[in-house]
């Protein structure tokens, strides 16, 4: 993982907490974009060969690619399993032409992939080696739900909008975000934004023509 010198980054981090690193301030431009989405299991996808994949991660680097023109700095994820792991991934591969994209990853907690399987663990300390910074929000072990949701509350308070790999017409585990960005969303119009099962069919389609 690259050292990270931005503005004291390292240091406010280490005296706060992730909750101090000044890149995590909600502004009025998109330079902070929270992700989430399903789970590999809500798609039906079970191994990381899937052909589905190709598919995802190319719908989530042409979203990514429209928010970079507009000045899109950093992309915040928890590092849980299937979409924001592939969103990673796809700004990890953005990264060459797009350097100037950063990925956070931010846990709920310590260890939050000990019970996962063998190759889940490869796939996400290979996401963690390349983030250009990574921390614990609660600095300690599971112990309960309610770090799920201090996590979705911390992510929907410290960046400029969220991404969502989620159709609303097909309920799952990224509701819980969403809730919590709907709120917001309520008080100060923060902007949700969605990647829907339809976005990749056309992505899908767009790609067999060309």
């Amino acid at each position: 993982m690259e050292n990270v010198q931005l503005d004291g980054v390292n240091n406010a981090a280490q005296q706060m907490g992730p909750t101090g690193a000044p890149f995590f301030k909600a502004g009025e431009m998109m330079k902070v974009l929270a992700i989430t989405g399903y789970k590999p299991f809500e798609l039906g996808i079970f191994k990381q060969d899937d052909k589905a994949l190709y598919y995802i991660k190319k719908a989530i680097k042409n979203r990514l690619i429209a928010f970079l023109d507009e000045g899109l700095e950093w992309i915040l994820i928890s590092g849980q399993l299937g979409a924001e792991l592939w969103t990673a991934e796809a700004a990890y591969d953005l990264q060459e032409e797009y350097p100037d994209l950063k990925v956070a990853v931010i846990t709920p907690f310590y260890e939050q992939e000990k019970n996962w399987k063998e190759p889940n663990k490869e796939q996400y300390e290979a996401v963690l080696a390349q983030a250009d910074y990574e921390a614990s929000l609660t600095h300690r072990p599971y112990e309960s739900p309610l770090q799920f949701k201090q996590k979705n509350q911390f992510f929907i308070d410290k960046s400029d909008g969220l991404l969502l790999l989620y159709d609303p017409e097909k309920e799952g585990s990224p509701k819980y975000m969403l809730g919590t960005a709907e709120k917001r969303r309520e008080k100060d119009g923060y902007p949700i934004y969605f990647i829907t099962m339809d976005d990749l069919r056309v992505t899908v389609e767009e790609d067999s023509y060309s």
